[in-house]
């Protein structure tokens, strides 16, 4: 649509949605089910799937519990096992999108390069690839895990072999005889090298510090227990219900509760010990902060591949990368065919806010010290605007759908308050900073504050915990489920609908 012709209150959709990944779809599936929001999605990738479109690398997979890791309200009797690999995840997604009519509102190939917000005519005007839409609420779905992030090592892009990042694996390539690096030993990492070690002629694994990792406890569903979820989906939902508190029970770990933690550190220490032999090689994998406060992994088969012969697990530091391979700070040099950067995403600087302009300006200028969010879900200054998986949603354990849900019912009460009243909303600037400060007060106890450590959760400038919920699951949904015009601004639309 070229809006230049056409009348000032026209929108192309009363809401905008970036983003098709678990969240957005999860939003668009109830919107559609209303029938009474009209919609649209916008999405730079060429299918919905979100993270699990784009990373397909060997192993890639899921460490939480397939029947929490999918919708409540679309719940799936087929999964093939308690832990799910990325092309199930996938299609569970696209036939969600096909299933619910979701796909004809998408806009491929779109990627949004400036959101404004138009004061004067009360709508976000959105510029993409493609072309201008406008709408009366914009909700930004886009995750934490959808931008990549590089390691800053001098030198990275002078290496003249093969190099990929995990979330862009080249299929193509053939690894196979080949001396490969693996920057990074994070979730992504230890799927990998398990799967391509035995194929490679040499693996070299960098790490700078090692990961709790406690055992995969996966095994396939029958035939039967499919059916059963299948004739009974109540059981089914029990049986989530069961996952769900089983998690919430372990929160406490993450609270410093001496008792709570020895558990789980128990647990590490044990798997660590069973699977290496080698005192050396363990203690290189034994990590030298409070367990929780970098991400706990899950795996049975890393340990077990870094002790092949043809596997270096390397714990020098890197100096610098050239033209064939690694340059260590010992002055040793790593030859290298292949190098995988499993280096994560940029969870706490969003790229997202650096394209959206709100009353106050750009929100990453906003958020220059951490992403601030009322409710963890709304933002002083970008009326009618909505975050999913924005500040503090994340969690070190637990299903991310239940948060997902938690945001969903939230947003739905919020737009469907919008299109009922007329209104425009915005929170609060005192109600905001308060309810920011309860976060940020709760975080002080938790190990990932003060267990040791450094990781993606905490901003790297201010160091407060920007991306992880502080607190159990159950109380995200009490605080931030239903939404209420407490705490808001409430004005009347300059332009109607």
């Amino acid at each position: 649509m070229n809006i230049q012709t056409t009348p000032k209150s026209q929108i192309d959709a009363e809401v905008l949605i970036v983003g098709t990944g678990f969240s957005g779809l999860g939003l668009a599936v109830i919107l559609e089910r209303e029938g009474t929001r009209d919609y649209l999605m916008l999405e730079r990738g060429h299918d919905v799937g979100g993270t699990w479109r784009d990373n397909h690398y060997p192993g890639a997979g899921c460490d939480v519990f397939s029947h929490l890791y999918s919708y409540s309200f679309r719940p799936n009797p087929y999964w093939s096992s308690t832990y799910s690999k990325q092309p199930e995840i996938l299609k569970y997604l696209q036939e969600t999108a096909e299933d619910e009519g979701i796909y004809p509102k998408v806009r491929f190939n779109t990627t949004v390069t400036r959101a404004e917000w138009i004061e004067a005519e009360d709508l976000w005007q959105v510029e993409t690839t493609t072309g201008t839409y406008r709408a009366r609420a914009l909700v930004s779905a886009t995750g934490h895990l959808s931008d990549l992030s590089l390691p800053d090592i001098e030198g990275l892009d002078s290496f003249t072999g093969k190099m990929m990042h995990s979330s862009q694996w080249d299929h193509d390539y053939d690894y196979s005889g080949k001396r490969v690096g693996i920057i990074g030993t994070g979730a992504s990492s230890i799927q990998i090298t398990p799967e391509i070690a035995p194929d490679v002629s040499h693996l070299t694994v960098f790490q700078r510090t090692a990961p709790y990792i406690v055992p995969r406890r996966d095994a396939p569903y029958s035939e039967a227990q499919k059916g059963m979820f299948e004739r009974f989906p109540e059981m089914l939902q029990d049986f989530r219900k069961e996952l769900f508190w089983g998690n919430e029970s372990r929160f406490p770990q993450r609270l410093q509760i001496p008792a709570f933690l020895a558990q789980i550190e128990e647990m590490s220490r044990g798997h660590l010990e069973a699977q290496v032999t080698d005192p050396a090689l363990r203690d290189k994998l034994t990590p030298p902060y409070s367990v929780g406060c970098k991400r706990i992994l899950i795996s049975n088969d890393y340990y077990p591949a870094l002790q092949r012969e043809n596997v270096t697990l390397e714990t020098t530091g890197i100096a610098r990368i050239d033209e064939t391979g690694v340059t260590l700070t010992d002055g040793s040099h790593v030859e290298l065919d292949m190098l995988i950067l499993a280096t994560g995403f940029e969870a706490t600087e969003l790229p997202i806010a650096e394209v959206i302009h709100g009353k106050v300006g750009r929100l990453s200028d906003q958020w220059e010290d951490g992403g601030q969010a009322y409710a963890c879900t709304s933002v002083h200054g970008y009326p009618n605007f909505f975050m999913m998986l924005g500040p503090n949603t994340g969690l070190g354990a637990g299903s991310m759908i239940y948060m997902v849900e938690t945001q969903i019912e939230y947003i739905r009460g919020a737009l469907q308050y919008l299109a009922e009243s007329g209104k425009v909303i915005e929170p609060d600037a005192e109600a905001q900073e308060a309810y920011v400060k309860s976060i940020h007060d709760r975080a002080e106890r938790t190990v990932w504050i003060a267990g040791g450590c450094q990781s993606w959760y905490l901003h790297p400038r201010s160091g407060k915990l920007t991306a992880i919920w502080p607190d159990y699951m159950s109380q995200f949904r009490k605080e931030n489920g239903t939404f209420a015009t407490e705490g808001y601004m409430v004005r009347d639309a300059t332009v109607s609908a």
